[in-house]
């Protein structure tokens, strides 16, 4: 697990390999979590699949909103196949350990994943900012060029997110030990592997998650906000229920992963308790990709 450092080197040893802890149970335990978190994972990934197919066979479907839709089922694909495959793994055979440099990958497409995820939904309260106070302009303004601009921004800009913070995680030091109390690897519980002052690594994931937090949920609030104006000057009931049921599910989808973003990633220290790190990670990663696709069709009399 460990590798001995050259001589010249400080008198630490160097980590190689971390001991992923998931979930530490029995046995039976652990054979039943493989079971629950294997069919979450099949259904997710089933679930946004025939979102994919469903908008890209059928002629109706293609609009812009389920343009942004089908990128955004991409990602929940993305988002829960980084963690919960390895999880599999480790609760059926009981082998925990991961390569520092597949750990530090894990992170890296994660937080890629996390970011594109934000900035997309910002994407898509634009698209209904338009479509309810610019209706007559909606053609000309959300343009097929326009979609695949707006989606490129996305994807390129969180690519580039996890950048800067996984640099000063390569500056770190960890010289043992090496168990992450955690089922991914995830940067707060990393970091308190790490025998270096984590002070200025913490500064960077606090500033550039709230960065991408705070650019992308001002895109989303001034929208609902311009939004909120408008059906509040539509004269009948039934033309403002129409023109809130076109926002509903994007709403709820925006309260429950911002919520839960903002709890865990815009915070300068880590949580004191590992079993509240483990239980808001496993709702935002592996939850909320599961239901995110029910929320977009049940609302959604078109993709029925």
């Amino acid at each position: 697990m460990y590798s001995k450092p050259r001589q010249d080197a400080a008198n630490q040893t160097s980590v190689t390999e971390f001991i992923i802890v998931g979930f530490p149970a029995s046995r039976e335990v652990e054979i039943l979590l493989f079971h629950v978190f294997l069919l979450i994972y099949i259904l997710t990934v089933t679930e946004n699949i025939i979102i994919v197919l469903l908008v890209c066979w059928h002629c109706h479907l293609h609009k812009p909103m389920y343009f942004f839709l089908v990128n955004l089922s991409i990602i929940e694909i993305g988002y829960i196949s980084v963690t919960v495959p390895n999880l599999l793994f480790s609760l059926i055979s009981g082998k925990k350990n991961i390569s520092v440099a597949g750990c530090i990958s894990q992170l890296y497409v994660f937080t890629f994943l996390g970011a594109t995820e934000c900035l997309l939904l910002a994407a898509m309260a634009f698209d209904r900012y338009v479509a309810i106070c610019n209706p007559l302009r909606y053609q000309s303004i959300i343009t097929q060029g326009a979609c695949a601009w707006l989606v490129v921004c996305c994807w390129v800009s969180g690519f580039l997110t996890p950048v800067l913070p996984i640099l000063f995680l390569h500056l770190q030091t960890f010289c043992g030990p090496n168990i992450i109390n955690h089922f991914f690897c995830d940067a707060s519980p990393l970091l308190r592997l790490s025998c270096s002052n984590t002070h200025v690594k913490e500064l960077v994931d606090f500033l550039v998650s709230m960065t991408v937090l705070l650019s992308s949920l001002t895109v989303i609030t001034l929208s609902y906000v311009n939004i909120l104006n408008t059906v509040i000057q539509i004269p009948s009931s039934a033309g403002r229920r129409k023109a809130f049921s076109t926002c509903a599910s994007h709403l709820t989808v925006v309260f429950i992963f911002y919520g839960t973003m903002v709890f865990m990633y815009a915070r300068i220290t880590s949580l004191p308790s590992v079993d509240m790190n483990k239980v808001v990670a496993v709702f935002y990663s592996v939850i909320t990709p599961l239901f995110n696709p029910m929320i977009y069709t049940l609302r959604n009399k078109e993709v029925k």
